[in-house]
């Protein structure tokens, strides 16, 4: 078998963004399994010919279940096909890339991991500021807003996330942002720490609104949208 899986990291969504060996594999592969966030111009560095899977999943959409995406990986590289598995962001921040990997190694099928521009990364130059200062913001967590029912985790660690003087990011967490500011002032985060709502970071709908966690929190009570976002708070997002 000649099968090979290549987990490739497609960034934030600029093309521009995109790493040379990303765009190389992108280029000699048979099929690429693409999450939405991974898709439009980044698939026209493809091959003419290569199949094109849309495998993305997306909170409160109809989505391929992870088995299945587990499963066409396994069986186009069964076929001795060269695969591109493209996820936004890096592959392995939220990315769901150990059940795959598990899935692979339980079939005998090489592959890589190539990494790509973090979204965290890439709302931080977005909105102009670093993701840590000196003296001020000297820890950065990166964390997940909604488990795979969509709720609130239930095991984050809360008392981290409260500490004021941290970089925080949360991925996928506009619906539960309220409830996790809630618990987050209880254990003593001002309600006026800085915060930044970075949607569709690096497309031609990206979005940077600045305000505090408690300003923000009222506003995703109130309305959320539909625009893939990151939230952003801490001494590090204030302008």
């Amino acid at each position: 078998m000649t099968g090979f899986v290549s987990f490739v990291g497609s960034g934030p969504g600029d093309p521009e963004l995109l790493t040379l060996k990303a765009v190389d594999r992108l280029k000699r592969a048979d099929a690429v399994l693409f999450d939405d966030l991974s898709s439009g111009p980044i698939l026209s560095h493809a091959r003419s010919g290569a199949d094109l899977v849309g495998v993305g999943k997306r909170a409160g959409r109809p989505s391929p279940k992870q088995q299945h995406v587990s499963r066409l990986l396994v069986e186009y590289a069964q076929m001795d096909q060269r695969v591109v598995r493209l996820k936004s962001g890096d592959s392995g921040l939220f990315g769901r890339l150990e059940e795959e990997l598990v899935a692979l190694r339980a079939a005998g099928i090489p592959y890589e991991i190539i990494p790509g521009i973090p979204s965290a990364c890439a709302a931080a130059a977005a909105a102009g500021i670093p993701l840590t200062r000196r003296l001020t913001a000297r820890r950065v967590q990166f964390v997940t807003g909604h488990d795979v029912s969509g709720q609130l985790p239930q095991d984050l660690d809360l008392q981290a996330l409260a500490d004021p003087t941290a970089s925080t990011v949360v991925f996928m967490g506009k619906r539960t942002f309220p409830k996790l500011l809630e618990e987050l002032t209880k254990r003593g985060l001002p309600p006026d720490t800085p915060a930044i709502l970075a949607e569709s970071v690096s497309s031609p709908e990206q979005s940077i609104h600045r305000s505090t966690v408690s300003q923000l929190a009222r506003q995703l009570a109130q309305e959320i949208g539909d625009k893939p976002a990151l939230i952003l708070y801490g001494p590090f997002a204030e302008g």
